[in-house]
């Protein structure tokens, strides 16, 4: 994964963003680019590693909605994905998938991406070579991206013609980085442009736990069982706090037009939908990164089960309780208030608003439990202490039982 090491213990992960604006200057849409630190001008590679990268990160990390808001996102996708040995975990209503000009036409990619296009994906044809084979995708292209600095500009009037013949296709006038080129960008009537004359690429950088390898590896056995066991699928999740807020997130992404908000891990399953989660389970195994620590992970697991055990003394949902404990443990991990968190997700209004204002039986719940963890007296005081051992025991014995898996 993209990321570096931060000196709470957690790590920083980042994600390029380039705009590209219309006609008018107003921003269209942003491209995603892999980038390896906050200081990366160049993406430095764009292999399936780089894809993956860019897609859990800005889906699970960020949230697209952080990323882009409601504007659509480019995003560069290799042969695997383009072919579906890889799928995607996320639907079409808010990316364009863009074809690398690296990718070979040939009979197995062109049945992919029409298959991609006919469930609904936009398409963008990448640094677009006439001749490269790629012009057979006209007919399902909606975007067409021009290099107007090393391009070959010689036949440029028979591409543009071309290109309009389809009037599916819009045109982006890419790499304007003088006042010349994006002349020729005008001259021609190109709809949308991209590039340093107009806007640099933003790093955006955010802390992060990340989920424990084993953990993604146990999640991806569980998905790949032919019936997969939800109880099991939502206990391995619950169980690791970084992938809790990942699976959070990645349902913020489905979310909209959604009438339901989520209050627990389950729920968030259930709205991704066991399809996608195995989709962003295999992403995670290709995404290598290192774990929180040891001690991170248990004080967060050791606060969700608190916050689940004294629910009932409050009047509160234990499952909504533990998702609670989950974000505003993670929350204090990464040095963040929990209410800056409640926007990335999806979240019941009973939830967001404990996390918000501190408010209802949830909210309750958080503050006994964060004065027990402060040495001070709440209203529950007198059962804390036997609910805080149990939850002690059962966080350490599912530390133990990573770790015994990961030492067979």
């Amino acid at each position: 994964m993209t990321s570096t090491a931060s000196s709470a213990g957690t790590q920083l992960v980042h994600v390029g963003r380039q705009p590209i604006f219309d006609e008018q200057g107003d921003v269209f849409a942003y491209e995603l680019l892999f980038r390896g630190s906050m200081a990366a001008v160049a993406a430095g590679r764009q292999d399936t590693y780089a894809t993956s990268t860019v897609i859990v990160n800005a889906f699970t990390e960020f949230g697209i909605r952080e990323v882009a808001g409601d504007r659509l996102c480019f995003i560069n996708l290799t042969r695997e994905f383009l072919t579906g040995q890889l799928a995607l975990p996320f639907g079409p209503a808010q990316v364009v998938l863009e074809v690398l000009e690296t990718v070979e036409m040939d009979d197995e990619v062109v049945a992919g991406i029409t298959r991609l296009a006919e469930a609904g994906y936009k398409i963008a044809l990448d640094d677009f070579v006439w001749g490269s084979g790629h012009e057979q995708l006209f007919g399902i292209a909606s975007y067409v991206k021009l290099d107007l600095l090393d391009g070959d500009l010689s036949n440029l009037d028979e591409i543009v013609a071309a290109c309009r013949e389809h009037p599916n296709i819009k045109i982006v006038a890419e790499r304007l980085e003088t006042q010349e080129q994006v002349a020729i960008a005008d001259r021609y009537g190109m709809e949308l442009r991209q590039g340093y004359a107009l806007s640099h690429p933003q790093v955006l950088t955010v802390a992060s736990l990340s989920p424990s390898r084993l953990r993604r590896l146990e999640l991806v056995s569980a998905l790949s069982a032919p019936d997969a066991d939800l109880p099991r699928i939502v206990s391995i999740i619950a169980s690791d706090p970084a992938l809790s807020l990942r699976v959070l997130r990645a349902s913020n992404s489905v979310a909209a037009g959604h009438a339901n908000r989520v209050s627990s891990v389950q729920q968030a399953v259930v709205m991704v939908g066991l399809p996608h989660i195995r989709q962003w389970a295999m992403l995670m195994v290709l995404d290598e990164v290192g774990g929180a620590t040891e001690e991170h992970m248990l004080d967060v697991l050791t606060r969700a089960r608190l916050c689940e055990n004294v629910a009932h003394s409050f009047g509160a949902p234990s499952d909504a309780a533990f998702m609670a404990g989950v974000i505003t443990g993670v929350a204090g991990v990464l040095g963040m208030p929990p209410a800056a968190m409640a926007d990335q997700f999806p979240l019941h209004p009973q939830v967001a608003a404990a996390l918000t204002s501190g408010t209802g039986s949830l909210g309750q719940v958080l503050q006994a439990v964060d004065a027990y963890e402060h040495g001070e007296c709440g209203p529950a005081d007198a059962n804390l202490v036997g609910e805080y051992m149990d939850a002690v025991r059962w966080s350490t014995k599912a530390l133990d039982a990573t770790n015994r898996l990961a030492a067979a």
